[in-house]
C-alpha cells in the first residue's frame, strides 16, 4: 500500500511540473526564454574633448531576469574607449554605436545609434538677424485709375495689388488697372491676370494700340468671372508691327445679361491681383517624333518600377501598381519609367512629350526626362504631376534640354500618397515624344507685386535677399503666393497651395544675391513664426549650384508661435554659397484654400572652430 502511494504522489508531481511547464510558469512561453530588450538608445552629439555618457537614458530589462541594464556594454565604429559606459573622444566625426547585452539564458539584444562627434568651438554669437522692415511694393508701371465720385480705392500691398470696392460705379472703365507703354513687336501674346474677389465679380480686359489714334485695340475679351479662390483671367491678342500698348482691366460696374441684372458687379467687395503674366510668342516650330508607344502591346523594357523606404510596387503589361507606399522617405521613394528606348536627349535642344495616364485614385509627384541610372545627375527636365481619381489625362511639355541622357526615360517620382489613400494603380495609355524643329521662342514676363527685398530691406549684407518661388511661375498646374513686410515681420500667402514641395517656396538667399556662410564654424538657425492654419513646410540650407543640404529638417507651423531651431553638425572647408529654403507643398496644402504665415524672427548664430 505504501508502494503505490509513493506511485501516486510521483504521478501526481510530473502532473504539476506538466502543468507548469504548459502555462510557462518560467522561461516564458512553452518554457523558451525571451530576448532582452534595450530602451532609450538615441542619436546624439557632444564637442570633441567633452565627456559622452552613452549609458545615460539607456535601460535593459529581461522577461525572466528583471532588470538588466548594469550588463549593457557599449561598442563603437571607429573604435572609442568606454568606461562605465563613459567616453570622452578627441576626433571629430561620426560613430556607430552598438549596444549589446545578454540575458542568464543566452539571448542578446542589440541597439544602434550614431553619436556625431563636432570640433571644439567657442560660444556661439550672433552671425546674422534678418530685418523685415517695411518696403515700398513695385508695381511694376501698373496704377489704378478710379472715376470722380467712384467709392473704391486701389493701391499695391500685401504683396499683392488690392482693390477695395465700395461701389463700382455706373460703368466698367469706372475702377481700372493699367500698364502703358508696354513694348510690342509681330507676335501673338497672352496676357494672364492672377486674380480672386471676396464676392464673384466679372473684368473685361484689352489690350490697347498706342500708335493710333483712339481706340484702336489689339485685342479684347469680355465678361471674364473672377471667382473666391485665385486663378488667371485671360486675353489673347496678335501685334502685326513694332510700337507701344497700353494694356487695362476693367472692374467697375459689368452686367453681362441686361435682363438680369441680379448677374452683376456687387457692391463692398476686394479683388487682389497676385500677379500679372505677359507672353510673347515669335516663330513656329514643327514636331518631329522620335519615340511612340501606344502601349497595345508593350514591349518587356517599356516600363520599369522601383521601390524604397519601405514601399512595395510592381508593373504588369502597361501598369503600375503600387501595394503600399513607403514609410519614410518622400515623393523620390517610388521610381516609374517609361523608358524612351533608341532615344539620345542632346543638351540644349528643345522637344516635347505627350503622356496619357489613369490613375486608380487621387496621385501627385513629379514627371522627369532623366537617366534610368544616374537619375537628377543627368536631368534634362522637370514637371509636376497631378492626376484625378479615375480621369484619363494627357500630360503635355515643351522644354529645353538642361542636360545630355544617353539613356532616357519619362519617370514619374510618386511615392506620397493621396489623403485615405494606401494602394494605386496607374495605368499608361500612350506616350509620345519628339523634337522641336524651327524657330519658335516664348517669352514671359511676370509682374509680380510680391516683395523681393534687397539690401535696404536687410542690415547684415547687402548681397542678401528673401524671395518666393511659385509653381504656377513656371506653368505648372498649381502654386500661387505672395509675400510682404508689415510691422517687423515677414509674411507668406499662399493663396493656391501647390501638390508637391516646389509650387510654393520661401528662399533666402537667391540668383546673384547668395547667403555666405564662413568656413570653420557651426551654424545654428532659429526660425519664429505661426500661420492663419497649421501648416508644414521642409526647411532646408542648401549650397547653391547643387543639392547637398547642409541643414535638413521640417516646420510644423500652428496658429500659436513658436520656434524652431537647427543646428549643422559638419564645419565648412572654404567660404560657401546658401540658400535657405522653405519648401511647402502636398495634397493637404492644395485643398486648404488660402493660408499665410506669419515669421516674426530668423536668426543665424555662429560658432567658430578654437
Amino acid at each position: 500500500m505504501k508502494r503505490f502511494n509513493k506511485v501516486i504522489a510521483l504521478l501526481l508531481g510530473l502532473v504539476m511540473v506538466l502543468s507548469l511547464a504548459a502555462c510557462g510558469g518560467e522561461g516564458g512561453s512553452n518554457g523558451e526564454n525571451t530576448a532582452p530588450k534595450i530602451e532609450g538608445v538615441a542619436d546624439q552629439a557632444v564637442e570633441a574633448g567633452s565627456q559622452f555618457d552613452a549609458l545615460a537614458g539607456v535601460t535593459a530589462s529581461d522577461a525572466e531576469d528583471g532588470d538588466i541594464t548594469g550588463k549593457i556594454t557599449v561598442t563603437s565604429n571607429p573604435a572609442l574607449t568606454f568606461t562605465g559606459g563613459k567616453t570622452t573622444p578627441e576626433t571629430a566625426g561620426s560613430y556607430e554605436l552598438t549596444y549589446s547585452v545578454t540575458d542568464k539564458g543566452g539571448k542578446t539584444a542589440e541597439a544602434y545609434a550614431t553619436l556625431t562627434v563636432t570640433r571644439k568651438t567657442g560660444e556661439a554669437v550672433e552671425f546674422m538677424k534678418l530685418d523685415f522692415a517695411d518696403y515700398t511694393p513695385d508695381t511694376h508701371g501698373w496704377t489704378a485709375s478710379i472715376a470722380d465720385g467712384v467709392q473704391a480705392a486701389g493701391e499695391a500691398k500685401e504683396g499683392a495689388f488690392v482693390f477695395d470696392i465700395t461701389d463700382p460705379g455706373a460703368g466698367d472703365g469706372d475702377i481700372q488697372l493699367k500698364k502703358a507703354g508696354v513694348a510690342v513687336k509681330p507676335a501673338d501674346y497672352k496676357l494672364k491676370v492672377w486674380a480672386k474677389s471676396t464676392k464673384e465679380t466679372y473684368a473685361h480686359m484689352f489690350a490697347r494700340n498706342e500708335a493710333e489714334e483712339g481706340w484702336v485695340l489689339f485685342g479684347d475679351t469680355y465678361n471674364q468671372k473672377i471667382g473666391t479662390s485665385v486663378a488667371p483671367i485671360e486675353l489673347n491678342f496678335t501685334v502685326s508691327a513694332e510700337g507701344t500698348a497700353e494694356l487695362i482691366l476693367n472692374l467697375g460696374k459689368i452686367t453681362p445679361n441686361p435682363d438680369d441684372p441680379a448677374d452683376s458687379t456687387p457692391a463692398d467687395f476686394t479683388v487682389t491681383i497676385d500677379k500679372i503674366e505677359l507672353y510673347e510668342v515669335t516663330g513656329a516650330d514643327v514636331e518631329v517624333p522620335v519615340y511612340t508607344n501606344d502601349y497595345s502591346a508593350p514591349s518587356a523594357t517599356a516600363l520599369a518600377v522601383s521601390a524604397g523606404d519601405g514601399a512595395n510596387a510592381s508593373v504588369a503589361g502597361n501598369v503600375f501598381t503600387i501595394a503600399n507606399y513607403p514609410t519614410e522617405g518622400g515623393v523620390w521613394s517610388i521610381k516609374a519609367d517609361m523608358a524612351l528606348e533608341g532615344v539620345t536627349v542632346e543638351a540644349d535642344a528643345k522637344y516635347y512629350y505627350r503622356v496619357t495616364l489613369v490613375s486608380e485614385n487621387d496621385q501627385s509627384g513629379e514627371l522627369l526626362v532623366e537617366s534610368a541610372a544616374l537619375a537628377n545627375d543627368a536631368r534634362a527636365n522637370f514637371n509636376g504631376l497631378e492626376l484625378k481619381a479615375g480621369e484619363e489625362k494627357t500630360i503635355e511639355n515643351v522644354f529645353t534640354a538642361e542636360k545630355g541622357v544617353d539613356d532616357p526615360v519619362i519617370r514619374m517620382q510618386i511615392g506620397n500618397p493621396a489623403e485615405g489613400v494606401a494602394a494605386n494603380t496607374i495605368t499608361v495609355k500612350s506616350v509620345e515624344f519628339g523634337k522641336l524643329e524651327g524657330d519658335k521662342e516664348t517669352n514671359k514676363t511676370i509682374d509680380s507685386f510680391s516683395m523681393s527685398a534687397t539690401s535696404q530691406y536687410c542690415t547684415a549684407d547687402p548681397n542678401y535677399i528673401w524671395t518666393t518661388f511659385n509653381g504656377t511661375d513656371e506653368d505648372n498646374e498649381l502654386g500661387v503666393g505672395t509675400l510682404w513686410t508689415e510691422g517687423g515681420k515677414l509674411y507668406y500667402r499662399m493663396d493656391q497651395g501647390g501638390n508637391t514641395d516646389f509650387h510654393n517656396k520661401l528662399i533666402v538667399g537667391h540668383g546673384g544675391n547668395k547667403l555666405t556662410l564662413p568656413a570653420d564654424s557651426y551654424f545654428i538657425v532659429s526660425v519664429t513664426g505661426k500661420a492663419t492654419k497649421p501648416v508644414s513646410c521642409g526647411f532646408f540650407l542648401n549650397p547653391m549650384g547643387g543639392w547637398d543640404p547642409r541643414l535638413s529638417g521640417s516646420i510644423d507651423f500652428t496658429t500659436e508661435e513658436q520656434t524652431f531651431t537647427f543646428e549643422t553638425t559638419d564645419t565648412l572647408i572654404m567660404d560657401m554659397d546658401f540658400e535657405m529654403l522653405f519648401q511647402f507643398g502636398s495634397d493637404a496644402l492644395a485643398g486648404m484654400g488660402e493660408v499665410t504665415v506669419e515669421i516674426s524672427d530668423i536668426t543665424i548664430q555662429q560658432r567658430s572652430v578654437l
